[in-house]
C-alpha cells in the first residue's frame, strides 16, 4: 500500500502577480472603522494599492476579521478581480489571524484556478498554512453525481508574493509550512474516512505506509500478539467487533546525542457505538471521528521526521472498534491492563481510556522524558470548554507549557486542574480502579485522573482532550471546514520543537 497523500493546492513563491493569476487576495486592517491595506513589502505598486483602497472604501469595506470584499481589478493588474479579506484591528494582528483570513479567502474562491496574494508578505508561514487548509476538501466517496463541478473546485494554485523568490528564509518558511499543512490535512483525511473503510487493520496499514515513506521504524501488533503480551484494555474494547484491534508503533530517531525523548499516544477508536452501554442513535455517525487522536499522533510523528526535529519521537497508537455483540465486554467485567492494573468496566462507552492506559504503559517502557496523549475522550470536554478549545491536563508544569504553546499556534488549548477529591470516585468494589465515577461532575477531569494512574514516575505528562475541537459538526470557519480539523497536530509539533530547543 502506498502512503495516502492529501490533495492540497500548489503553493509557490512569486516575485510579481503573474498572468496565470485570476484573483489577487489582499489583507485589509481596521483602524477606528477605517480600512487600510496591509501589504507589507509585497511587490505591488503603491499607486495600485491606493486605487484599490479607494474602491474598497466606496463599497463599504471595514477590514473586520475575515470580512470579504471583492472588487474589479485596476487595469494595471493582470487579474480580473481583487478579493480583500479583513485582518481586524491593525494593532492585534498575529499569525493565527493571517491563517484564518487566508483560509476564509481560500474557501470563498472555489472555481478559481490560480490566486496571487499579498498576505504572504504579512506572514508567509501563516498565509501558506491558511490557504492550504482553507482549500482542503475531502471528496473520495463522491461519484459524478455529487463531485464538485469545475466552478466549485478548490483553488489549485496559490502564488505567494514575496520581495525575492530566491531568499533562503522564504524558501525554508514555505517548505516548513507546506509540511505542516500536509500533516494537518493527513490527520483530516484519516478522520473523514468512513468507518466502513477505516477499521483497525486498515488504519494500521495506512499508518505503516506513511511511516515507512518517512523512514520511520514501524511495529504492528495484531490481536494475537496483543492477547499474548497482555494488552487487556485494547483487547477488551476490541473484542465485540468482527474487525480486531491493533497497536501501531512509529519511531523517529533524530540521530542526535542526548536528544530528548518524546512519546506520543493517540486514541484510535475507528468507530464508537458505546458497546453494550450503547449511545443514542442521534448523532452517532459523528463517532467516525473517535480516532482523531490517533490520526493526529500518526501525522505528527511523520511531520517530525520530515522536519528533522532534534528530538526522538515515538508514537504508540492503539486502534479498536467499540461494538456491541455476544463477544463484547460487559458492564461489570474486570480487565487487566498492560502492566497489571485491574479495572472494573462500569461503562463500556468509557472505552478510550482503557486503550490509552495500555498504550501509555507501553510508551513509558521506553523511558521518555515527556509523554503527550491526545484523544476525543469525553463529551464533558465540550460541556466545559465548547467545541473549539481543547482541555489540557497532566503534570502542572508540562501541562501549562503545552497549553501556552497550543495558544501560540492557534489551537487554543486550555489548562485544566486535577481536583484531589475526584480520585476517590474511581475506587472500585472489586478491582484496582473503576473506569468511570458514579456521577457526571468533572467528567473530563476524572478521565484524565484515570490516565494519570498509568504514567510512570519521572515522565512529564500532558493529556489533551479534543472531543469537540477534532471534528467540526458546525459551519466552516477560517481555515477549517466541516469534519476533521487536524487538531492538535500543530500543538504537538510546537511542543516537540520546544522540547528539542529547550529540553
Amino acid at each position: 500500500m502506498s502512503a495516502p497523500t492529501p490533495d492540497l493546492p500548489e503553493l509557490v513563491l512569486a516575485g510579481s502577480v503573474s498572468t496565470r493569476a485570476d484573483v489577487l487576495v489582499i489583507g485589509v486592517t481596521s483602524s477606528d472603522g477605517t480600512p487600510e491595506i496591509l501589504a507589507g513589502d509585497a511587490p505591488i505598486d503603491e499607486a495600485v494599492l491606493g486605487e484599490l483602497l479607494d474602491a474598497l472604501v466606496a463599497v463599504g469595506a471595514k477590514g473586520r476579521g475575515e470580512e470579504l470584499t471583492r472588487v474589479p481589478a485596476p487595469a494595471s493588474l493582470p487579474v480580473a478581480s481583487v478579493l480583500a479579506v479583513g485582518l481586524g484591528d491593525a494593532d492585534k494582528i498575529d499569525a493565527e489571524q493571517v491563517r484564518r483570513s487566508a483560509g476564509t479567502a481560500a474557501r470563498a474562491l472555489t472555481g478559481v484556478e490560480t490566486v496571487a496574494t499579498t498576505l504572504s508578505a504579512v506572514d508567509l508561514g501563516a498565509a501558506t498554512e491558511g490557504f492550504a487548509l482553507g482549500a482542503y476538501t475531502y471528496t473520495e466517496f463522491r461519484s459524478e453525481k455529487s463531485a464538485p463541478k469545475e466552478d466549485a473546485q478548490p483553488v489549485a494554485r496559490v502564488e505567494l508574493l514575496v520581495p525575492s523568490t530566491r531568499d533562503r528564509a522564504a524558501k525554508a518558511a514555505l517548505t516548513r509550512s507546506v509540511a505542516i499543512a500536509e500533516a494537518v490535512a493527513t490527520a483530516r483525511n484519516f478522520v473523514n474516512t468512513p468507518p466502513s473503510h477505516l477499521f483497525p487493520a486498515e488504519f494500521a496499514e495506512r499508518a505503516k505506509a506513511l511511516g515507512e515513506a518517512a523512514g520511520l521504524k514501524v511495529e504492528i501488533l495484531d490481536e494475537k500478539a496483543l492477547e499474548k503480551k497482555g494488552f487487556g484494555g485494547i483487547v477488551g474494547v476490541g473484542k465485540g467487533s468482527s474487525r480486531p484491534p491493533r497497536l501501531v508503533r512509529l519511531s523517529y530517531s533524530s540521530k542526535k546525542r542526548k536528544a530528548p525523548k518524546v512519546a506520543l499516544v493517540g486514541k484510535g477508536i475507528t468507530f464508537d457505538t458505546g458497546g453494550i452501554s450503547i449511545k443514542p442513535a442521534a448523532g452517532m455517525e459523528a463517532m467516525t471521528s473517535d480516532m482523531a487522536g490517533a490520526a493526529a499522533v500518526v501525522a505528527t510523528v511523520v511531520l517530525a521526521a520530515k522536519l528533522g526535529v532534534a528530538a526522538d519521537v515515538t508514537a504508540t497508537v492503539p486502534m479498536a472498534e467499540n461494538m456491541p455483540s455476544s463477544t463484547a465486554q460487559r458492564p461489570g467485567d474486570v480487565l487487566t491492563q498492560y502492566g497489571g492494573t485491574t479495572v472494573e468496566v462500569i461503562n463500556t462507552d468509557a472505552e478510550g481510556r482503557l486503550i490509552l492506559a495500555d498504550a501509555i504503559v507501553r510508551a513509558c517502557e521506553d523511558d521518555p522524558d515527556y509523554l503527550i496523549d491526545t484523544a476525543t475522550l469525553t463529551g464533558a470536554q465540550m460541556v466545559a470548554l465548547g467545541t473549539r478549545t481543547p482541555g489540557v491536563m497532566g503534570h502542572d508544569e508540562f501541562r501549562d507549557r503545552v497549553a501556552a504553546l497550543s495558544q501560540e499556534v492557534g489551537e487554543n488549548g486550555w489548562a485544566m486542574p486535577f481536583p484531589k477529591e475526584l480520585r476517590g470516585d474511581l475506587e472500585s468494589r472489586v478491582a484496582d480502579l473503576a473506569n468511570v465515577s458514579p456521577h457526571r461532575w468533572g467528567g473530563m477531569l476524572t478521565a484524565g485522573i484515570f490516565l494519570k494512574e498509568f504514567v510512570a514516575e519521572g515522565v512529564q505528562w500532558a493529556h489533551i482532550d479534543v472531543a469537540g475541537p477534532a471534528f467540526n459538526t458546525g459551519g466552516p470557519f477560517g481555515y477549517v471546514g466541516k469534519g476533521g480539523t487536524g487538531v492538535p497536530v500543530r500543538t504537538m509539533l510546537a511542543v516537540i520543537e520546544d522540547v528539542a530547543a529547550n529540553g
